[in-house]
């Protein structure tokens, strides 16, 4: 590839780049341990639609004390060894829908504090991590990280100097990136009291091309009373200047003040509730005493949550009084001495509304496993999911295809097997084989379909017989 064309293709990615950076964005996290989940909680590439989400995220990657990136469930994630690959499927997603971008999460709550701020802390640990991503996107087929430090400065992470470093080290990786065409995000902290000694919020907005602020989480089963997941707004109940930060408008105001741009902010809706076991059955209020997590859903199995999927079919067997706390656009439900908070399409609906009338990036949801997937509770699958999606495309539904061309050229008749196969007359066309279904693409202007890579390439990359273009 020669100078001008090297150059050429650096200017087109960051085209490509600031493109990504302006459309209304649904970042969808996938929580892939899922599939190993019983019964119908059971959740597989298979089940994801490449069409309603905009982004999907991996969940997740770890970091070694050396700065690399390490792989959690190799048997889930790759092939080698008679793996499941994961990774490859999900991927192959884009060959669906080329307009869709993936991303690989590297942190969550589980992998602790601890080795983020000791790489953080080091500039050949820094290198090392961004040298390796830059690499693992480019064997793993994904678009950028979504880096989920949780938190600097917090837990078993370093109070003094971990704020600095991590707007430092995302500095230096949107560096680095950019000249690869890489997106960068990174999942933070809602709340005033927990942001505000994490992140240098002008110099993380400036790194990451967009930040999902995670809105949720606001209660659970670490406190001695019950509150909503993700109250959109603060409740009667909300008397101390923490409780009042505990809430969606708060936390973006938050943010919105101390210099981060409403079109980086993508607000995370929670596809599950935080339940409690109440003290006192009679006592059912929102901040009413409890004596610890509710009972475990069937499929999540994790004390104190519970999946809209999980509720949604409980509903449909037992008896639960549904709530509304109005103050907060939230809803409750109560059984004997199980409380839940939860979302539903009403209350996803309020904060899509907040995000359209606010002017942010888009939504952000954890995780697509906990929506009804399957559509055993509603006629519609993803029904969470796909209610985002109509806010943000004007009522529309997705599409349930690729879009493809009209031809009179050569069609496969069925699919032997997924996967890119070339069509046999033209070198720019290949088409896409998805369970049992076939679509039709054709490459970019200037690139040929290269059967090897499984890609669109530069023609003198591609073996294309009798030059059929």
């Amino acid at each position: 590839m020669n100078y001008f064309v090297a150059q050429l293709f650096v200017i087109l990615l960051a085209f490509v780049i600031t493109n990504i950076c302006a459309e209304k964005k649904i970042v969808c996290y996938v929580g892939t341990w899922a599939v190993y989940r019983p019964g119908r909680g059971r959740f597989d590439i298979d089940h994801i639609d490449p069409f309603l989400c905009t982004h999907l995220v991996y969940a997740f990657f770890g970091i070694n004390i050396d700065g690399s990136i390490r792989i959690i469930d190799p048997y889930l994630d790759l092939e080698e060894n008679w793996g499941r690959g994961h990774i490859k499927r999900f991927n192959a997603l884009k060959s669906v829908n080329p307009s869709l971008k993936t991303l690989a999460a590297v942190g969550g709550w589980n992998e602790g504090s601890r080795k983020f701020s000791a790489v953080a802390a080091n500039p050949d640990l820094r290198r090392r991590f961004i040298s390796d991503s830059v690499e693992f996107c480019r064997i793993h087929s994904f678009d950028g990280i979504d880096l989920d430090w949780e938190y600097p400065a917090q837990r078993d992470g370093d109070a003094n100097i971990d704020m600095v470093n991590h707007a430092v080290w995302l500095e230096e990786i949107r560096h680095e990136f950019d000249r690869y065409g890489l997106i960068l995000s990174a999942a933070v902290a809602s709340a005033e009291f927990s942001a505000s000694v994490s992140y240098i919020i002008p110099r993380v907005s400036a790194a990451l091309h967009f930040i999902n602020v995670m809105t949720y989480d606001m209660h659970g089963a670490w406190e001695d009373h019950c509150g909503l997941n993700a109250p959109l707004y603060a409740g009667p109940a909300d008397i101390t200047e923490v409780q009042k930060q505990m809430n969606v408008n708060a936390s973006i105001h938050y943010w919105l003040s101390s210099g981060a741009p409403k079109e980086k902010l993508i607000l995370g809706i929670p596809l599950y509730g935080r339940s409690f076991t109440l003290a006192n059955a009679a006592n059912s209020f929102v901040g009413a005493p409890v004596n610890g997590p509710g009972t475990a859903g069937p499929y999540s199995r994790e004390p104190g949550v519970m999946g809209y999927n999980e509720f949604c079919e409980k509903l449909q067997t037992e008896q639960w009084a549904i709530h509304s706390s109005a103050e907060q656009f939230g809803l409750y439900a109560v059984q004997n001495n199980q409380w839940l908070g939860f979302d539903d399409v009403t209350t996803v609906k309020y904060k899509m509304d907040y995000v359209l009338q606010m002017e942010l990036g888009g939504a952000m949801v954890w995780s697509l496993e906990s929506d009804d997937f399957l559509g055993v509770c509603h006629s519609q699958s993803n029904i969470l999911i796909n209610t985002i999606y109509s806010a943000m495309n004007n009522g529309l539904t997705p599409p349930t295809t690729a879009a493809t061309t009209s031809t009179t050229g050569w069609v496969p008749s069925e699919c032997t097997g997924d996967g890119l196969f070339p069509d046999p007359d033209s070198c720019k066309k290949y088409y896409v084989c998805s369970n049992g279904h076939i679509f039709e693409f054709s490459c970019p202007d200037g690139l040929l379909f290269d059967q090897q890579n499984q890609i669109c390439n530069w023609p003198e990359m591609v073996d294309c017989e009798n030059n059929q273009i």
